[in-house]
């Protein structure tokens, strides 16, 4: 069982950055793929990107390769997102979630644990 809480959201102006922690409880934290989805107002909620066990691979989707980051610390129980270069359309509620199997997987089902999100709204 792994419990996820997110924090770093907020208000940022177009062309800002912010850093999304996202703190994981458990001994196994350094064993599950951990990833980020986001989800806006009336849309369905979509893959940001993910993070091998060991932070050696990692997968983005198109919309964000490029500015965003995500990254791990296994001794802190912790994974990061840094989202640079933002604009209005990465305004969401951003998720952290993971899952024990292998593989960066794309879909939402794929994952077994949620956080409870964490709103970033940028304004332009």
């Amino acid at each position: 069982q792994v419990q996820l809480v997110e924090s770093g959201g907020g208000l940022v102006q177009a062309g800002g950055s912010l850093r999304l922690s996202c703190a994981a409880s458990g001994r196994t934290f350094s064993t599950y793929v951990m990833g980020w989805f986001r989800q806006a107002p009336g849309k369905e909620r979509k893959f940001v990107a993910a993070i091998s066990w060991s932070g050696g691979s990692t997968r983005y989707a198109d919309s964000v390769k490029g500015r965003f980051t995500i990254s791990r610390d296994n001794a802190k129980n912790t994974v990061y997102l840094q989202m640079n270069s933002l604009n209005p359309e990465d305004t969401a509620v951003y998720y952290c979630t993971a899952r024990a199997h292998y593989g960066l997987a794309l879909s939402a089902s794929e994952y077994a644990y949620w956080g409870q999100g964490a709103q970033v709204t940028v304004s332009s």
